[in-house]
């Protein structure tokens, strides 16, 4: 028809990804979620640890309780440490809270210059990089 208005599409909204979806531990230690290896370009850095990396001690035993989040950097922090979600996490830390959730770092044993952020409330963990301190 002549002289009609473009048809505009609803913007297409997606899901959040089901809590079995989302990278996670087993109780057999089994991380799932991780099986892309060092190809994924996801967790690709051209730098890595350009920002230094985590002085705190890491690996299980050693929490530590979120402290706040910055949205629009995609950035969170506990004591005086800040990291960055990986863009390709995003969606696996929306019901992550930011002000009192309790984490464990984990070195990435496939993707240089990057942690495994694991939730023990959820059992889920995500891809970030250390941002330094404070500033």
């Amino acid at each position: 028809m002549a002289g009609a208005a473009p048809s505009r599409q609803a913007p297409v909204e997606h899901a959040a990804p089901q809590r079995g979806e989302r990278p996670h531990v087993e109780r057999n230690a089994r991380w799932v979620g991780h099986e892309g290896g060092r190809g994924d370009a996801r967790y690709h850095v051209d730098h890595p640890w350009a920002r230094g990396r985590f002085a705190g001690p890491i690996g299980r035993g050693h929490v530590y309780r979120l402290g706040g989040w910055e949205p629009g950097r995609h950035r969170f922090f506990f004591g005086s440490s800040f990291f960055v979600l990986a863009a390709a996490d995003w969606a696996y830390a929306d019901d992550w809270d930011w002000r009192s959730d309790q984490v464990v770092l984990y070195d990435d044993p496939d993707h240089p210059g990057f942690y495994l952020a694991y939730n023990t409330r959820l059992g889920t963990y995500v891809h970030v990089t250390y941002d330094g301190g404070p500033g």
